[in-house]
């Protein structure tokens, strides 16, 4: 348990005091004082700018302990440092607060307890109850702290009045509160014939145990370290430390002994007039100890023992340490009950069930009887039927064999029939195949005639794309043979005038064509005188160039169509007959007008001329 729920179990008892109306909220008014308070106990730096903000007069009314809790973490736990302040003067502010209203000790000064043993009891109580509010205490919590007391005061505890008390007094409850328990024991039933004073001292030994971590304490004999002599001294073993008095009231402290893990505790032997010696070894020095006996050397040792494992655990308190194991102790044992009633109720579920399943049995047996007187009835009553079953089928058995003589005549008809059936299956099943086969050729013809149909109808098509173009061709042409018949009556009118010229012309070339028919005979008649002259003048060459080139023996023949000087007085002979050609044919044009057309058909006249000149010039040197 940290320091923090330590605190808070105080606060809460503390703030329900102030709770009058049992409302569960606290004036702000006192919620101040008692925060006020608490800075000064707890040893904090007063704030009080943060404690009149949160803590101002609004109109918010009263406040919760959930509505008190924030700002007691913020400024007050948040801020406590342990060992800074008293513990006991945290717990005694709490006490007085909640005492006022709470404890009511008996009025005729019969109480066991005193007010200071009840502060102490309280104490206590808040250490050893649960972390749950209300604060209670169970009643295993409340039987260790009784029994604490009790052997403190080596006095027997009466545990079955205590189970008397505590089931009259629990009804239901978790456990005691500690009101009830500071009633339970002021009454005196579980400490009759024990005086006051034993009880006072008790409850401060336990205190001092529990509450203050007092392992263990008593007068012991030890050396001095710089004069060596023995001195009694009051010893006080914490977890922590092992301090020494001057005597038990500790008023004057004379010294103290560090404890951690590296410390070490040894029994000596006797020496130097004492017994039962022991030393406790720290890092940096020894110290020897003598006990009165050696039940208590044991019991010292066994203690230092024990605080210096605690350090080594790093654990702080040793009633911390076995007040959780005991809590785990409970809740082992809680969960053992809660399985052990689990099982009990298992076995229980069990034992119905068996119980059931036994009541299930004899009604499952007193039914197989039943069954069995029914089944008896039934197997005697098919019995019966079976008897009536077989004479009816010995009935119908000789009915079945006359059935059967008539059947097998039946059975020779039906074979002829299924004889032809079967010839006729078979042609059924030829027709089917040549039908399939119709039938596939069908599908194909189908299939090319879909084909043809799609390019008959994209030629369709084609051809209503072309008869639209034709259409269009055929408006143009009507267009243009219009225009055309405007042109031709032009041009008609025109042909008429030429048509007049043509005749005129015509009349001159019947008188150009006499011209030329005389001139031609003249033509052919020079003709004839230059080939012969040409055929002459060849033959001369030929002798001429035999003559002056004598052949000798490996030579080739000379080229007979060679230059010749005799050559080129034909050619101007023939040209002079070209020109007389020529006027000629200029003569016997008349008129002026058509003395192009006469040029032309001159020309051609020549042109016929020439080429035939050509070919006597080519052919006569063969002759």
């Amino acid at each position: 348990m940290d320091l923090r729920a330590e605190l808070l179990k105080s606060i809460w008892y503390a703030f329900t005091a102030l709770d009058v109306e049992k409302s569960g909220k606290v004036s702000k008014s006192q919620l101040k004082v008692l925060s006020h308070n608490l800075y000064t106990v707890l040893c904090i730096p007063h704030d009080p700018v943060a404690l009149e903000e949160h803590f101002r007069d609004d109109d918010d009314g009263p406040v919760s302990s959930q509505g008190y809790m924030p700002y007691l973490n913020k400024y007050i736990l948040d801020k406590v440092e342990e060992g800074a302040f008293v513990k006991a003067n945290f717990d005694e502010l709490c006490w007085t607060l909640t005492a006022k209203k709470n404890y009511k000790p008996d009025r005729n000064g019969n109480s066991i307890v005193s007010h200071q043993d009840a502060f102490k009891l309280w104490c206590l109580f808040n250490f050893l109850s649960e972390d749950k509010y209300p604060l209670v205490m169970v009643p295993d919590e409340v039987e260790y702290l009784l029994k604490k007391i009790c052997t403190a005061m080596n006095v027997e505890l009466n545990s079955c009045e205590l189970e008397e008390y505590l089931a009259q007094e629990l009804q239901g409850q978790g456990g005691l509160t500690v009101w009830q328990f500071l009633d339970m024991v002021n009454s005196g039933r579980l400490l009759r014939g024990v005086e006051q004073e034993a009880v006072s001292m008790a409850v401060e030994e336990v205190y001092q145990e529990i509450i203050e971590d007092v392992l263990k304490q008593g007068y012991l004999w030890k050396k001095g370290h710089l004069r060596r002599n023995w001195s009694e001294r009051w010893f006080m073993l914490k977890p922590r430390v092992l301090s020494y008095y001057m005597s038990e009231e500790r008023k004057e402290q004379k010294g103290s002994i560090v404890l951690d893990k590296h410390c070490c505790v040894e029994v000596l032997p006797d020496r130097d007039g004492k017994r039962c010696m022991f030393c406790v070894k720290t890092s940096s020095r020894t110290y020897e100890m003598s006990a009165s006996d050696t039940r208590q050397r044991q019991e010292w040792t066994l203690a230092i023992q024990t605080a210096i494992r605690l350090q080594a655990e790093g654990k702080n308190s040793l009633h911390k340490d076995l007040k959780q194991k005991r809590r785990e102790q409970r809740e082992q044992r809680e969960q053992r009950k809660a399985a052990k009633e689990e099982e009990t109720q298992r076995l229980k579920q069990l034992q119905e069930e068996k119980e059931r399943k036994l009541q299930e049995l004899e009604l499952l047996k007193e039914a197989q009887r039943q069954a069995e007187m029914l089944l008896q009835e039934e197997e005697q009553r098919r019995r019966q039927q079976h008897e009536e079953m077989q004479r009816t089928l010995e009935i119908q058995l000789q009915e079945a064999e006359q059935a059967r003589a008539s059947m097998q005549a039946e059975m020779v008809l039906k074979e002829a029939e299924a004889e032809r059936q079967r010839k006729r299956i078979l042609e059924l099943e030829a027709m089917q195949e040549r039908l399939q086969e119709a039938l596939q050729q069908e599908v194909k013809a189908r299939q090319d005639e879909e084909s043809v149909r799609y390019a008959q109808a994209r030629l369709l098509a084609e051809e209503e794309e072309k008869l639209k173009q034709l259409m269009k061709l055929k408006e143009e042409q009507e267009e243009y043979i219009i225009k055309t018949q405007r042109e031709k009556q032009v041009l008609k009118q025109e042909m008429e005038n030429k048509s007049k010229c043509l005749e005129e012309a015509q009349k001159q070339l019947e008188e150009v064509r006499v011209n030329r028919q005389r001139v031609d005979q003249d033509v052919m008649a020079a003709q004839r005188k230059l080939r012969q002259a040409s055929t002459n003048v060849k033959h001369w060459n030929v002798q001429m160039n035999r003559l002056m080139h004598p052949i000798g023996p490996g030579e080739k023949r000379p080229n007979v169509s060679g230059g010749f000087p005799g050559y080129q007085p034909l050619l101007s002979q023939r040209e002079s007959s070209l020109k007389l050609k020529q006027k000629v044919e200029d003569k016997g044009s008349d008129p002026p007008r058509d003395n192009s057309k006469g040029k032309v058909s001159n020309g051609r006249s020549c042109r016929e001329l020439l080429p035939a000149e050509t070919d006597t010039a080519g052919t006569e040197p063969s002759n």
